[in-house]
């Protein structure tokens, strides 16, 4: 089966899309959203294979919405303007569906995305297969270079509007990116996401204090918040090791 979302502010273009996703057995549709936000959440919350996107909606276009996807789903781009065609290919975009969508067309678009789905999972047992070490760092780029940080020094990683400073056991690092870009990198069995704001090693917290949890930063007690959204899938990660 192959995951899919459909992003159109027009109720009406989101109702074609349905009756022609139900024509194909192999696709499972698993949300409508009726703008970027709601597709953001979307992607956060389910494994998502193929979306439909459309690129003129309200507050976000779809062209704009993707390039903040570190790491999108294949896109299939739909719009009532052909102009916008060359900046869809250029985002690599599998297709580009002209309204109104005819059936025929849309199945050609979606023959080119399951290709695309086949490969990529074929590929992916090898490379889980290979063989190949995990490391034990990450570069970032900080101070107009690539500064090499290694998973057991980091305490715990603060979210500030575009940058996120990684606090370290000796020092801190400052760089320019988002902490979803970041959390996407690291290691999830070592690092949690706890707070919009704040990531930590699981290896370093010391306790939890009700909706807090501390780590000791250059030898001081420091506590952090966990967010509500965050709490259950932390409690469950500290209720399997209790004793």
């Amino acid at each position: 089966m192959i995951n899919v979302i459909i992003v159109d502010d027009e109720p009406l273009a989101l109702d074609v899309l349905e009756t022609y996703i139900e024509k194909i057995p192999e696709l499972n549709l698993v949300q409508r959203c009726s703008n970027a936000l709601e597709a953001n959440d979307a992607l956060k919350n389910h494994q998502i294979d193929l979306m439909f996107l459309d690129i003129q909606m309200p507050q976000l276009t779809g062209t704009d919405f993707l390039k903040t996807l570190t790491k999108p789903p294949l896109v299939i781009f739909t719009t009532a303007f052909a102009n916008y065609a060359l900046e869809g290919f250029e985002l690599n975009a599998v297709d580009y569906l002209l309204k109104p969508i005819s059936l025929e067309r849309f199945i050609k678009a979606v023959n080119k995305a399951m290709e695309q789905i086949e490969l990529q999972r074929k590929d992916a047992p090898a490379a889980a297969a290979s063989g190949e070490p995990e490391t034990d760092f990450i570069f970032v780029k900080a101070d107009k270079k690539l500064v090499k940080i290694k998973y057991d020094d980091i305490i715990y990683i603060e979210g500030l509007k575009d940058y996120v400073i990684i606090r370290l056991d000796a020092t801190r690092v400052v760089t320019l990116q988002t902490m979803k870009s970041l959390e996407d990198k690291l290691p999830s069995k070592h690092f949690k996401r706890i707070h919009r704001s704040f990531i930590v090693n699981l290896d370093k917290i010391n306790a939890v204090l009700g909706n807090m949890v501390e780590v000791m930063e250059k030898g001081q007690a420091k506590h952090l918040p966990v967010g509500k959204n965050y709490r259950d899938e932390l409690l469950a990660i500290i209720n399997k090791n209790r004793l």
